[in-house]
């Protein structure tokens, strides 16, 4: 029973490489790591010689055909046979792997504290992975290949796509062929109308598909930093569907894409506007409580709402969902936590202040350079050297669509990250009350991934140690951060793992304890649970709204546009 889940922690360690790209990095706390490393190297010469003979012993071996260099089995960049089989290809991506592997080498030798050495390491990997051979026409032999094989068509069309990029997609390289999308007519297409409409968001009800229904409802909460469409992606990945095929209820809130003029909205004002929409819920329903459900930083504000509703003795939610939430962040969460300062926190802060709001491209620009094999030189070799189109993918095409974040609301963040309210019960205002996840006693249904890393799943797990609620289940999917949510039935390599009891105090404990593998997507198991706590079938609406609240417009309503 143990064996599994053990590994599978292992494994998320390994692909653990990012952190909140909502915090960012400061250039001055990176800058200033460069300065210790060029010190430390100008006063340690003997160790810097030796790391320099060394290299040159393997750079003579390199030239005579002697390296054992190699480079991983999963790193895709060296696949080509030619780097194999052509002794200047060989010979150039072993010298690469040679100043990677001497680099890495001398980094551990030199006398840094963690926190210089996470940012040194970060800045020279950053350099190292540009300089990668493949990034270059003449260093890529399949870019060459294409590019006599299509008389040069393929550098025509990477220089093309390099245009667009620079053009239309604010200068970073292309993630996605956006062409084949559009939502409202091949995304978020499921039956609903929004209901209610204020300035800082859309309500929206989904239309039933059964003859029956359970009487108590679902609120969804989506993250602010992405549309809500991703809950009602395509047909078969669509949340909304599979809820409304078991008989459950979704409403669903979209939030307004907001301006430097919204720069106050902050996390108390996201809130009180979901207070505001539980009545709705539950007027339209005619049910006197409501279950939740919150992902990412959705899933913060809706612990801040179960914090603050608590507080003031109101009892309308019935249960409530956490999806890859983290809501106590610590540095060694990732390998790169390291990179926070309390200086790069105010600075972060500054900048949104400044402009207000922290635009949803700078955020994704952010995020993209925490992982750039993956998330720019990937593409680069694609779109510019092979002159390929980016790959046509929905999830691709959702997450580009990035939305931005009110000063208020990144500040908030901020102090998440800072202050640790949901970690210290009591201590701390936010949203208008003292945040105590203590008082919070409602079921809870916690969902982390394995490969996530931009919520770890371990950091996730911690949820469940910091509410009050005796009934807390925690599923940990076999799957990285936006795959975890979307999991529908039907992948035969689909598979989480869960307890039959309440989550173990130490992680490890579950593991090696608690946790049982199951074959399959989750959704079924959520959809029951949610059943459990939604009271006895009943009659269908025969239509959306009330006299209320009647139905406006269609789903996916207006502000999914902004």
């Amino acid at each position: 029973m143990a064996k599994a889940p053990s590994d599978l922690g292992a494994g998320a360690a390994e692909n653990v490489v990012a952190m909140n790209p909502m915090v960012g990095l400061a250039r001055e706390d990176l800058i200033g790591a460069v300065g210790v490393m060029l010190r430390e190297t100008a006063g340690r010469p003997v160790k810097t010689l030796k790391h320099m003979k060394k290299f040159s012993g393997e750079v003579v071996k390199i030239v005579t055909n002697q390296s054992q260099l190699a480079p991983d089995p999963k790193d895709k960049r060296f696949l080509d046979p030619a780097f194999r089989m052509n002794p200047f290809y060989k010979a150039g991506m072993q010298y690469y792997l040679a100043v990677r592997e001497g680099v890495a080498e001398w980094m551990d030798d030199l006398d840094f504290d963690e926190a210089e050495r996470a940012r040194a390491s970060f800045v020279t990997g950053m350099i190292l992975d540009s300089l990668a051979p493949t990034n270059s026409l003449v260093g890529n032999p399949s870019a060459l290949k294409k590019a006599f094989e299509t008389g040069g068509g393929s550098l025509i069309r990477g220089l093309q796509h390099a245009y667009e990029d620079i053009t239309k997609n604010d200068g970073i390289v292309s993630q996605v062929d956006k062409r084949p999308f559009k939502v409202g007519e091949n995304l978020a297409t499921s039956p609903g109308a929004v209901v209610f409409r204020n300035e800082i968001m859309e309500l929206i009800q989904y239309a039933p598909t059964t003859d029956q229904v359970w009487p108590v409802p679902l609120l969804i909460i989506p993250p602010q930093i992405n549309k809500a469409y991703v809950n009602d992606l395509s047909p078969e990945k669509s949340i909304i569907r599979h809820l409304t095929t078991n008989g459950v209820q979704p409403f669903m809130v979209s939030w307004r894409n907001p301006t430097a003029e919204h720069r106050d909205w902050g996390l108390g004002a996201y809130v009180d506007a979901l207070i505001e929409a539980i009545g709705v819920v539950c007027e339209i329903s005619k049910s006197k409580t409501v279950n939740i459900s919150g992902a990412c930083s959705g899933g913060i504000t809706a612990a801040t709402l179960l914090s603050k509703l608590a507080a003031a003795g109101d009892a309308r939610i019935a249960s409530a969902t956490l999806m890859v939430c983290v809501l106590d962040p610590q540095p060694d969460d990732s390998e790169t936590g390291a990179l926070v300062s309390k200086h790069g926190i105010e600075m972060a802060r500054r900048r949104s202040a400044k402009a207000g709001v922290l635009d949803g491209a700078s955020l994704s620009r952010t995020f993209a350079w925490l992982r750039p094999n993956d998330l720019v030189w990937n593409y680069v070799i694609n779109n510019y050297l092979h002159g390929e189109d980016p790959p046509a993918f929905d999830v691709l095409f959702w997450n580009n669509d990035s939305t931005n974040l009110t000063a208020q609301l990144h500040s908030d963040y901020l102090d998440v990250y800072d202050t640790q309210p949901f970690r210290n019960p009591g201590q701390t205002e936010l949203a208008g009350h003292l945040v105590d996840l203590t008082q919070v006693t409602q079921d809870l249904f916690v969902v982390a991934g394995v490969t996530d890393h931009i919520t770890p799943w371990k950091a996730c797990y911690r949820t469940t140690q910091l509410v009050g609620s005796p009934n807390v289940e925690f599923i940990l999917s076999q799957a990285g951060h936006i795959q975890s949510l979307l999991n529908p039935p039907g992948n035969p390599k689909a598979k989480f793992f869960r307890s039959e009891t309440r989550p173990a105090a130490s992680v490890d404990e579950w593991l090696a304890t608690q946790a049982k593998e199951q074959a399959g997507s989750w959704w079924p198991l959520w959809a029951q649970w949610l059943q459990d706590r939604s009271g006895k079938p009943k009659a269908a609406p025969r239509s959306l709204g009330s006299k209320a609240y009647p139905p406006g417009d269609p789903a996916p309503g207006l502000y999914v546009f902004d």
